[in-house]
């Protein structure tokens, strides 16, 4: 009978757990910071299409093709920014689920952040990040004090700050982690990261020719992303010509380097300067005090007498109907640095940093070395903190007599002298000039000062009172106050016991602004140079078509020194017009403007010719002639060997 008890009912097992729905149009979190990253890029560059749309409109292909390709270039950093959500998700632990809300908050601060300084840094340069942008990330102090006299920042952050609160409200339902939806999410996302890895490659064949493709500089740089191209300046900051630039044998480059300046070579080095006081005096009489004032970022265009509208400039287009004027004069380069080094070295400039950013730029041929050889003393006067750009390091090392902004006597009581953060108002810079020369005058000893300004540069503010646009005032004010104390410098030196016997040189460092159509828009890099000295100089136009390095052998013409052997720049008052050149950069491309064709040097070997219009902003690609590439060849090279041979020996 037990046989039929019955057994013990089974109990069911516990139904499983279901877990909560996703809705099959829910995108893995992973692709929520790519395709925020994607717009955010997209909106960018239409906002710097608005900017650049003067010197793009009309050109509808190209620019529908410069979005494309941007947005191709767009999606690998997009891919790159939503990895390390890919890595988090992979991590199953809760306790790491709150980093979804920090990384994703920090991203969308930095990706507005970028994008504003896109901006900004656009409206400056017209280009996107390049090394001045990884340049200014050393100087912060100058750099980050620019900004917050020029620009709301405190606002400018704080409404960033509020837009990424709003985004990362908004999106708060994509980045929590809810319970039971990290298992079926797995495999989704395993889908999603094949898919970026391939998205990621895919621009790889894409664009492997770079961002440049359109001939117009504004097109490349809509064409580019700023990402990309800041990390890509990184890599870049430094090029050996020899290895990424058409080259010549090394023997024959330098054959060709010495038939154009016109002489024998010599060494870039030259040995320890003899110290003014204990130097012998140069035959000839009684030698002229040297002052070069180099102005910021005083483009030619500004002044009357290079067609200039405003009226700016009446005392620099007066000292230039006075005095000898190089009417065809380009500047070198779009900095500072690039400026002080084809004046003081008289060397063309080389892909990369400027030499006066190269730890080993000390122990040069320069022009304050060859006056000191000679018996005068050198300086180097800035109104502004000499550290910036390696300046005091570069002129100190060449046995130049330093002075700059921490330099400066103190005020008198009841006295103001103006600042910004980039120096002091020029004017003041002009006084310590003055005190400079009389000092020296009254021991008998001829002074060669490089004076640097400062005040024609963003915020552009200067002393009330002066002018009649108050300030700040814009590019107008800033040139019209640097017009300003050049009158007051001229004035002030005329009532001194020196000013007879005094060569002054006014030229500009660079022009204001250094972006256009072409690679190298040339008219972007048209610069006054005038020397002034009444008793010395007869007024005088000279348009032999001529280079910033050929001031220096010019300057020590006018001196009556003899040393021009030491520059590769040439006399431009000895030059015939038929050898008239130009040497121009960017910080990639290098350039050889000979009569109406610009001769342009870029990475992996490439050789390109233009023909230019120096009016406009007009090139027209045309056959590059050997003869002309040859010779931009030496140029380039040839300096790269001496400056090669310059760091060997000073690494010794």
């Amino acid at each position: 009978m037990r046989f039929l008890l019955p057994f013990p009912a089974r109990r069911s097992p516990p139904p499983a757990p279901v877990p909560a729905p996703i809705a099959a149009h829910a995108l893995p979190f992973p692709l929520v910071p790519a395709l925020l990253a994607l717009a955010v890029f997209s909106l960018t560059r239409l906002a710097l299409l608005l900017l650049a749309w003067p010197d793009v409109a009309g050109e509808w292909p190209a620019v529908g093709v410069a979005l494309l390709r941007g947005l191709a270039g767009d999606l690998p950093v997009a891919a790159a920014l939503a990895l390390p959500f890919f890595a988090l998700d992979a991590l199953s632990r809760r306790p790491l689920r709150w980093l979804r809300f920090v990384l994703f908050s920090l991203l969308v601060f930095l990706l507005l952040f970028v994008a504003v300084a896109e901006g900004v840094f656009w409206d400056e340069f017209g280009a996107r990040f390049n090394f001045i942008a990884l340049d200014y990330l050393v100087f912060t102090t100058e750099v980050i004090g620019n900004l917050r006299e020029t620009y709301p920042v405190g606002t400018i952050l704080a409404g960033l700050a509020l837009l990424t609160a709003a985004i990362v409200h908004a999106l708060r339902e994509r980045i929590a982690v809810r319970p039971g939806a990290a298992a079926p999410g797995r495999r989704p996302a395993r889908r999603a990261v094949a898919g970026l890895l391939g998205l990621m490659l895919l621009p790889l064949v894409l664009l492997r020719g770079g961002a440049e493709f359109s001939g117009n500089a504004y097109l490349d740089g809509l064409a580019d992303n700023g990402w990309r191209s800041f990390v890509r300046a990184a890599r870049q900051n430094r090029l050996d010509y020899r290895r990424f630039y058409a080259t010549l044998p090394d023997a024959e480059a330098l054959r060709g380097l010495a038939r154009l300046a016109g002489h024998p070579l010599r060494s870039a080095s030259e040995p320890a300067v003899v110290p003014a006081a204990l130097a012998g005096a140069a035959g000839g009489g009684p030698r002229p005090n040297v002052v070069v004032v180099m102005m910021e970022s005083l483009s030619a265009e500004f002044m009357t007498r290079f067609g200039g509208t405003d009226a700016l400039t009446p005392n620099l287009d007066r000292l230039a109907g006075e005095g000898l004027l190089f009417s065809r004069l380009y500047a070198s380069g779009t900095r500072t640095v690039r400026g002080l080094e084809a004046l003081s070295a008289a060397l063309p400039p080389l892909p990369g940093k400027s030499l006066v950013r190269w730890p080993e730029s000390d122990g040069l041929n320069t022009l304050g070395g060859s006056f000191a050889r000679h018996g005068w003393r050198p300086y180097f006067i800035y109104g502004g903190y000499g550290a910036f750009d390696n300046m005091n390091a570069y002129f100190s090392g060449n046995g130049h007599v330093v002075v700059d902004r921490p330099a400066f006597p103190e005020t008198a009581p009841g006295e103001e002298r103006f600042t910004n953060i980039w120096g002091v108002a020029d004017e003041h810079l002009f006084e310590q000039v003055i005190a400079t020369l009389d000092r020296e005058h009254a021991s008998g000893t001829p002074v060669f000062a490089h004076v640097m300004t400062t005040s024609n540069h963003v915020p552009f503010t200067y002393p009330d009172g002066r002018i009649d646009i108050p300030s700040p005032g814009g590019r107008k004010g800033a040139i019209r106050y640097a017009d300003y104390a050049i009158g007051r410098f001229i004035a002030q030196a005329r009532e001194k016991p020196w000013f007879d016997n005094t060569l002054f040189l006014f030229v500009a460092d660079h022009c204001a602004r250094s972006a256009g159509r072409t690679r190298i828009p040339v008219p972007r890099y048209h610069i006054p140079a005038i020397v002034y000295a009444p008793k010395i100089v007869s007024p005088r136009v000279v348009d032999t078509l001529s280079s910033q390095i050929d001031l220096a052998p010019t300057l020590l013409a006018l001196a009556g020194v003899d040393e021009h052997e030491r520059f590769l720049g040439r006399d431009i008052l000895t030059m015939r017009p038929e050898e008239g050149r130009a040497l121009l950069s960017t910080y990639q491309n290098l350039g050889y403007l000979k009569g109406d064709v610009l001769t342009v040097l870029s990475p992996k070997g490439r050789v390109e010719a233009f023909r230019v219009d120096p009016e406009s902003d007009a090139a027209s690609p045309v056959a590059a002639d050997p003869d002309l590439s040859a010779e931009a060849i030496a140029w380039f090279q040839g300096t790269a060997i001496l400056l090669d041979a310059h760091r060997a020996r000073h690494a010794r």
